[in-house]
């Protein structure tokens, strides 16, 4: 079993050689699925310490950016064994950039700390329409519907879709959240979603707490 507070210190230090050579070495022991969700948390305690950081101000957005691919690469290193029982995730959320919004940057981040949090993300893409969520909505039924935008105009088409799912029957199946640089506790009351955020951490902690 790898150190764990190793991992998360080399995770929160951004030292991606460091990361991936604790976790390859780690799947060459063909670890149980127990010890590999360890190992994820591990990974996640790292995450948070970089939100930590750049709430702080002693890190940026690129090293969120960064931080984001970094544990995209460790997951990815970790499915083998995180495969092995073929256990269910904690629940899948809808995710997109809103219509008239090209940013993915925030969503590519969140999609990757709620994966590592054993989450099932479908990813709509960006510039996605509110027949888009309501569609995939319908299809997969999922537990979350998280909608991103960076720009002002995102807010509107964040509303246009909450709209779009209650008619379609579906906005109380589903929770709702928003995150951007424009959303507010405000914004988030006018759109009619479930909570905000600014920060793809926070997010998963919102997210997990709804699954439970």
């Amino acid at each position: 079993m790898v150190d764990l507070k190793t991992l998360t210190g080399a995770v929160g230090e951004l030292d991606e050689e460091r990361v991936l050579e604790i976790l390859n070495g780690f799947v060459s022991t063909n670890p149980s699925e127990e010890e590999a969700q360890k190992v994820v948390a591990a990974c996640q305690s790292g995450m948070a310490i970089v939100g930590d950081l750049y709430e702080k101000g002693e890190y940026f957005v690129g090293d969120l950016i960064f931080a984001g691919e970094l544990l995209t690469n460790a997951i990815n290193t970790l499915k083998p064994v995180l495969g092995n029982t073929g256990s269910a995730g904690v629940g899948t959320i809808v995710l997109g950039t809103v219509a008239g919004d090209l940013h993915d940057i925030g969503k590519n981040i969140f999609k990757s700390m709620s994966e590592a949090a054993g989450f099932t993300v479908a990813d709509l893409g960006i510039d996605q329409p509110a027949s888009a969520f309501v569609e995939k909505v319908k299809e997969l039924k999922p537990a979350v519907v998280g909608m991103s935008g960076v720009l002002t105009l995102a807010l509107e088409a964040m509303k246009e879709t909450v709209d779009a799912l209650k008619e379609a029957g579906i906005r109380d199946s589903v929770k709702v959240i928003i995150g951007g640089n424009p959303v507010t506790k405000e914004a988030c009351v006018q759109i009619g979603a479930d909570a905000f955020t600014t920060n793809a951490a926070e997010g998963v902690k919102i997210c997990q707490g709804w699954v439970k």
